[in-house]
């Protein structure tokens, strides 16, 4: 069954969440209050006629299920009343856009238990507002200008409520995540099975979107990654337009679909021409088992920071045996951070509306610079959904200071470490959700460089006139 079976005919829980949040909220303040949440609206380019791509806030979705611009959502937990507001109509706009949502259609679509419409905004807040203390909101803006009295924004109680809530994803934010981890093993495949026709870091970028785009999956939460060589030590490219030539051989994509405001996010490595070099099967199998080897970690306790910092120890171990970093013990070269110049980002993340999702607590002003980028500092719960990522860069921009200072350089066999520039970066991520003892991975794209160099070699074998729009 797939996963958006499991959730057909269902309507996206935004009431129950509006609860959730009010129960997490009154545990820190209990007093009478309403939540009010404006969604974002179309906006046109300065002297232009066109409109900015739309995003729609997400805690307003979070609230709503509610993907219309123009729209705001009311709760009122003393009557558990769920409001939505949709945009008056525009009589000369249906001639361009076609009719909008009816108020029968939302109300069937959506799962609140009104709709009423912008223009009756403002008095439904003055009413609500005579009958509790406080309608939070999360900010003010030029959607909610006419009721800006009537509101408080910016109560980082209600901000923790929210974010509370949505780290902890139910079954149909589940769902819709393993839909959208779907769509995105089958991108990841195709960029695998097209090599023939990938000579340039931006014809991995359009296949990518282009199987997307057929699977109805029309946006991504975060701009893709797809790199080739030494670009692959960056660890947000998003250039995506080098050529690739015969000394760019290591691939790296790191490119998610999103699926009705959810997200995935999966990073594959690969060689283009098939067939793995030395170096870059070498560093490819230490990230493949730092991955490994803290995924055995993941169950519900488990501190991320603790999981994280083994992943460090996992590539300095394999780093002296490779001879990169000279018979030190693996104490002192943890101690000295130098493996941070070589994994600069965090283990992880959380993973749901946002590519890095709110509740994570990071901390970027640690000393520690192992941990200064680690985006999620607490431990695991079930119902979390986050990234297993490490990675291992030769960054001559990260490992500056390193090379520079006597005190650290003396650790580094650098004609050894010259031999992996060319390989850039080997990323490897997978979107797992934590569970009762243990986790479940979203991600089905192999990971093994076996079968990834199959699959490539495979590809190979066909002709460039076999692919779609060959240009």
């Amino acid at each position: 069954m797939s996963a958006l079976a499991a959730i057909h005919g269902k309507k996206y829980p935004a009431k129950d969440h509006a609860r959730r949040v009010f129960h997490h909220y009154s545990k820190n303040l209990n007093h009478e209050c309403a939540f009010f949440i404006s969604g974002e609206n179309l906006e046109l380019y300065d002297y232009c006629d066109q409109t900015k791509p739309l995003r729609q806030n997400r805690y307003f979705y979070y609230l709503s299920g509610c993907d219309i611009p123009g729209s705001h959502v009311l709760y009122v937990p003393k009557t558990d009343q769920l409001t939505l507001f949709l945009p008056d109509l525009d009589e000369e706009d249906v001639m361009w856009s076609g009719l909008p949502l009816s108020r029968e259609d939302a109300l069937a679509k959506f799962d609140v238990d009104d709709v009423q419409f912008a223009s009756d905004l403002k008095a439904s807040i003055e009413e609500v507002s005579k009958k509790v203390e406080v309608i939070e909101t999360t900010d003010i803006n030029k959607w909610n200008e006419d009721v800006r009295l009537l509101i408080r924004e910016n109560n980082p109680v209600f901000f923790e409520a929210l974010d509370e809530c949505r780290m902890i994803k139910d079954d149909y934010e589940i769902a819709l995540m393993k839909h959208a981890a779907h769509i995105t093993d089958n991108c990841h495949l195709a960029v695998m099975r097209a090599v023939p026709i990938e000579h340039n870091e931006t014809h991995i970028h359009a296949e990518f979107m282009y199987h997307a785009l057929r699977q109805h999956s029309k946006q991504q939460l975060y701009d893709p990654i797809c790199c080739a060589g030494p670009n692959c030590s960056t660890l947000h490219y998003v250039k995506n337009d080098d050529e690739i030539d015969p000394t760019r051989r290591s691939i790296l994509i790191d490119a998610g679909a999103e699926w009705s405001c959810y997200a995935s996010d999966v990073t594959r490595c690969f060689p283009i021409n098939g067939d793995w070099t030395k170096e870059h099967l070498e560093i490819y199998n230490i990230v493949l088992k730092m991955q490994q080897v803290t995924m055995s970690m993941i169950r519900p306790g488990a501190s991320w920071d603790e999981i994280h910092l083994e992943a460090h120890r996992v590539l300095i171990r394999e780093f002296i045996k490779l001879g990169i970093f000279k018979e030190f013990s693996e104490k002192e070269l943890f101690e000295l951070n130098i493996s941070a110049g070589f994994f600069p980002h965090g283990l992880g993340h959380l993973l749901g509306m946002d590519t890095h999702d709110v509740g994570g607590r990071p901390n970027y002003e640690d000393p520690d610079p192992k941990l200064r980028y680690l985006r999620l500092r607490r431990d695991l719960q079930e119902g979390m959904v986050l990234t297993d990522e490490p990675g291992v860069y030769f960054s001559p921009f990260l490992l500056k200071d390193i090379l520079k200072n006597p005190a650290t350089s003396k650790y580094i066999d650098t004609d050894v470490l010259d031999r992996y520039y060319y390989v850039g970066g080997v990323r490897i991520e997978d979107d797992l959700l934590i569970t009762t003892d243990g986790f479940e991975n979203f991600t089905k794209i192999t990971s093994d460089p076996k079968e990834i160099s199959r699959i490539v070699n495979e590809a190979l074998k066909k002709d460039a006139s076999d692919f779609h729009n060959v240009v």
